[in-house]
């Protein structure tokens, strides 16, 4: 358990180390981490540890982009991601019901997309360059603004990493159950 309030920390900081290279970006651990967290972690309260660090490391992106480009700051981008990956912990409470490989994958993207929906939805909403018509939304889901990558290279980029980064957790707890000789922890019907 240690070990992963570790790794939690350490994606944190690589989130924002990653912010930095516009073709990083999105590519991060926490999603992956939190929906994981709400798989295998069984006191709840752990659950807050990829919330405070996604909340964090927002609160630090987030000035750092408004300091860099001249954006004014709100704190509603931060709610908004901070949600998303309290649904990804819901998803992942979900898996955690009915385990197998196949509904970790199947949540992992699940998360990816909602991240992706909810949070360009969020920016189309709010932000003066779109225009609030159905064009305008479809800019947010795409190319987004012209001075940044296209918003679907941050989307693959977040799939792409929540399906690794998830991959990687899972195959760790599965390692780790089979070296205390226990069954696997995504098997129908074990004991979680």
């Amino acid at each position: 358990m240690l070990l992963a309030l570790i790794v939690i920390v350490l994606a944190a900081g690589y989130r924002i180390v990653a912010a930095w290279d516009p073709h990083l970006v999105n590519f991060s651990p926490l999603m992956a981490l939190a929906f994981c967290g709400g798989v295998y972690f069984r006191n709840r309260w752990l659950w807050l540890v990829p919330l405070a660090a996604l909340s964090l490391s927002d609160l630090y992106l987030d000035h750092y982009y408004a300091v860099q480009f001249g954006y004014e700051w709100t704190f509603g981008g931060v709610l908004i991601r901070t949600f998303c990956f309290a649904i990804a912990i819901g998803l992942g409470w979900m898996v955690a019901q009915h385990k197998s490989w196949l509904n970790l994958f199947s949540g992992a993207l699940g998360g990816a997309i909602i991240f992706y929906l909810f949070t360009n939805t969020a920016s189309w909403a709010t932000d003066i360059i779109y225009a609030k018509s159905l064009a305008g939304w479809w800019q947010a889901m795409t190319v987004g603004h012209p001075e940044f990558p296209p918003t679907l290279l941050f989307f693959r980029n977040s799939l792409v990493s929540d399906l690794i980064f998830t991959g990687l957790f899972a195959v760790g707890m599965e390692y780790a159950a089979l070296k205390r000789e226990e069954p696997s922890l995504l098997k129908a019907g074990s004991v979680a």
